[in-house]
């Protein structure tokens, strides 16, 4: 029927409603979320929701997606009611925050932080700036975030995607994995030429390395350093580790130690050449030659043993990098 203006009721439910049907709604998880989220845990990066939808809503998202307890969910409410003593012991164990407001992801941040953990959170309203300012990492989302989020956010999704958060810390440990490699591979190579420098002198050896020999082997070093070591691809084993602790050196003992011993090994093995060269009745030129020789060799091998921790040297072979070969070829 038409209405004239004049006409219409004062309130809608007084016009005559027949009923149709119902129509329901659905926002269905991105595909490659659950991946994720799994992905996350193996890493030892734990995964909480933070929501303003409803309790029943948000614990169905979370077991789709695959999050730990999530029938232990903490409304907003119930977050008001609790001391911040009871708080910091139950984020311990809760994944799930529904019916929360703005106001409260500060709250829920800072408790966390506090229990001594690394926060990344992510936010999108004008209201989550001060929860974004606050976390370690504030991600905003690119699409559909304000602007006031992403100023202060550390960074920006540009795809609003989590799995892009992922795949983030995966090109992070990777990033800083093969730092590691390059540093462990630069005092390993360079233990051998102090070595050579500083033994003749010691036992009135005829000098071994030259100012030539040492810029020649810069050549290699330089390059592996930077180009061919800091290019290597991930470890399979990158997102099974837990992360690094924030007070954890870059150059870690362990590292130290498998780069030194590294070094010790070739300098042993280039004295050892030169040693039995020398005393054997070789020239001077002869035993030089013969151990800058193993040494440029003894170099190419700690470039292929640094490439991976994780693989054999042949193992790596399987794995495509063609600045090494461009190096070695050098």
């Amino acid at each position: 029927a038409y209405f004239r203006e004049s006409e219409l009721p004062n309130q809608q439910h007084d016009f005559d409603f027949e009923f149709l049907g119902l129509i329901g709604l659905a926002d269905p998880v991105r595909p490659g979320v659950a991946d994720a989220v799994k992905e996350c845990y193996s890493a030892g990066i734990r995964v909480v929701m933070i929501t303003g939808d409803y309790v029943g809503t948000a614990v169905n998202i979370g077991r789709q997606i695959g999050l730990r307890n999530p029938e232990q969910c903490i409304t907003g409410p119930a977050l008001d009611s609790m001391s911040e003593e009871e708080l910091g012991q139950r984020v311990h164990t809760t994944n799930i925050f529904a019916r929360v407001v703005p106001e409260q992801k500060l709250r829920l941040v800072r408790a966390f932080k506090a229990a001594g953990q690394i926060v990344a959170m992510t936010g999108d309203g004008v209201n989550d700036a001060p929860a974004l300012k606050a976390a370690d990492i504030g991600i905003a989302m690119g699409g559909r975030g304000t602007d006031v989020a992403r100023e202060a956010a550390a960074l920006v999704l540009l795809d609003d995607n989590f799995s892009s958060i992922v795949h983030a810390v995966k090109l992070g440990r990777r990033i800083f994995d093969n730092l590691k490699k390059a540093i462990a591979y630069t005092l390993a190579s360079h233990l051998p030429i102090i070595g050579l420098t500083l033994i003749p002198v010691a036992l009135e050896w005829p000098l071994i390395l030259l100012p030539f020999h040492v810029a020649f082997l810069h050549l290699i070093i330089d390059p592996a350093c930077s180009i061919v070591l800091e290019a290597e691809r991930e470890e399979s084993t990158l997102m099974q580790k837990p992360p690094q602790a924030a007070k954890e050196p870059l150059f870690g003992k362990r590292t130290f130690t498998i780069s030194v011993l590294q070094g010790l090994s070739v300098l042993a093995v280039v004295v050892a050449v030169f040693a039995v060269a020398h005393y054997s009745g070789r020239t001077d030129e002869e035993a030089r030659a013969l151990t800058f020789t193993t040494l440029v060799l003894a170099n190419l091998a700690l470039i292929f043993t640094n490439r991976s921790w994780a693989r054999t040297i042949p193992g790596t072979l399987r794995v495509p990098n063609p600045a090494l070969w461009w190096v070695v070829g050098g």
